[in-house]
């Protein structure tokens, strides 16, 4: 049986009778892992295993979403409660060798932290540029305001997380930082002119699509931006997707959408879905755990076949672990939090 082009949710700690069967009928690409179903490191480990035994592949992929600060999904005590990228940015402000190197140690811990567990993918990092008007829901999510920073912070902690083995998303393309509403409630609209947006919010996604940085996968903004295409969110518009972020940008990684079940979007999710692919993204992401609305979006999902099936295969290859000694690179990261926030210190 075919491999289908979605990533999909689970309800609880442990699969039930009826998710069984449905991956193993519809086998889904890969799962991705909320609070809801992160107990502790035994539990989640055996969750992983029940999932991959369920489609028949040992190598499934197991994304979350870990960047740090407000968004992680593994916790304390059983996790460390890891800074926000904001934070990495102000060390960088007035310390720039010990901010880069602070981020590249934040995504190598976090990256440990997940292939202890068996997860291989980890949605970082955050390429979105902030600005006055960002909505909290970005906010200290973001590196900053200015490409420059952003290429250094996010080109570390990426080379961090690849150094565990772990395989990384950029998101969310072509940029949600100009959003002024929460695109998990509400779609946002952008009114910003075409080449503002090229010269801001698309340069940290253009420097992170081609050459030796280039990240294998993006997430898109559930954004209308109205100077590209004043009806449809880039999620959803072949232009968007294909002129933009394909042409533009340059991305010629794994495309896919950001969540489908989020309220910015609208119809069915048959609709959503069939429009997604339409629109030209590789591959469907769905993370509520509903397993009505999972059928309705494996319904219209392709095999994952084409091109779309070597992008995917190229973004599990790219991680390259390295063998780190873990509890100096835990004792030095937090060294460098503890000395900058000691005024005067370097």
């Amino acid at each position: 049986m075919a491999v289908k082009a979605f990533i999909t949710g689970c309800a609880g700690t442990a699969l039930t009778d009826t998710e069984r069967r449905f991956f193993r009928n519809e086998d889904p690409w890969g799962l991705i892992l909320f609070a809801r179903n992160c107990v502790d490191k035994e539990q989640i480990r055996s969750l992983i295993e029940d999932f991959r035994a369920s489609v028949g592949r040992a190598d499934a992929p197991v994304l979350i979403d870990q960047e740090g600060g407000r968004v992680q999904r593994l916790r304390a005590p059983t996790w460390t409660d890891y800074p926000s990228a904001e934070t990495i940015a102000g060390i960088h402000a007035h310390f720039p060798e010990a901010g880069r190197r602070a981020a590249w140690l934040l995504g190598r811990l976090i990256g440990e932290d997940l292939a202890e567990i068996g997860i291989s993918v980890d949605c970082v990092p955050v390429l979105d540029i902030r600005v006055p008007a960002t909505h909290k829901v970005i906010g200290d999510r973001s590196f900053g305001t200015d490409p420059d920073i952003i290429e250094i912070l996010a080109g570390a902690m990426t080379d961090g997380v690849s150094a565990a083995g772990v395989a990384a998303i950029m998101k969310h393309i072509p940029g949600h930082g100009r959003a002024t509403a929460d695109s998990h409630f509400d779609l946002p609209v952008v009114d910003c002119p075409r080449d503002e947006l090229a010269t801001s919010d698309f340069e940290p996604f253009r420097r992170f699509s081609t050459g030796p940085s280039a990240i294998p996968m993006a997430m898109t903004a559930h954004v209308v931006y109205s100077a590209l295409d004043d009806t449809e969110p880039a999620t959803l518009s072949p232009f968007v997707v294909n002129a933009i972020i394909r042409g533009e940008i340059g991305f010629d990684g794994l495309l896919m959408s950001d969540d489908l079940s989020m309220g910015a979007l609208s119809g069915s999710l048959q609709e959503r879905t069939k429009a997604a692919f339409t629109a030209g993204c590789d591959m469907a992401l769905h993370c509520n755990g509903d397993l009505d609305e999972m059928a309705a979006v494996a319904s219209q999902t392709p095999d994952l076949a084409g091109r779309a099936a070597e992008r995917a295969k190229a973004a599990l290859a790219w991680a390259r672990r390295e063998e780190t000694d873990m509890a100096a690179a835990h004792e030095e990261f937090f060294a460098i939090l503890d000395r900058a926030s000691q005024p005067g210190d370097a």
